[in-house]
């Protein structure tokens, strides 16, 4: 997937990418609620439809949730949208510094 800026996900809307890797899409978002810049780690829809990396994604999701570190972005939301990975799954987490 490739989220264009301006692009909303729930109330995050899409500033920039930041990098891509084996697991997931990172951008920088605002969050519109809270007026405070995130990154939004997406779970791209090639590997959406597998039921294991969609496990996996929620554990790293719930490891993140567990830390805290300076040097850390401390998770502040997890969830999906439609069209976006599969239904019923985690499909983008958000943190912030």
């Amino acid at each position: 997937m490739d989220l264009r800026p301006g692009a909303r996900l729930g109330p995050y809307e899409i500033l920039s990418p930041c990098g891509a890797g084996g697991m997931g899409e990172v951008y920088r978002a605002r969050d519109t609620r809270l007026e405070r810049t995130v990154a939004i780690k997406i779970l791209p829809a090639r590997l959406a439809g597998n039921a294991d990396l969609r496990q996996r994604f929620e554990r790293e999701a719930r490891a993140v949730s567990s830390l805290n570190h300076a040097h850390i972005c401390t998770l502040h939301d997890i969830g999906r949208q439609d069209g976006v990975g599969a239904r019923r799954s985690p499909t983008a987490y958000a943190g912030a510094r």
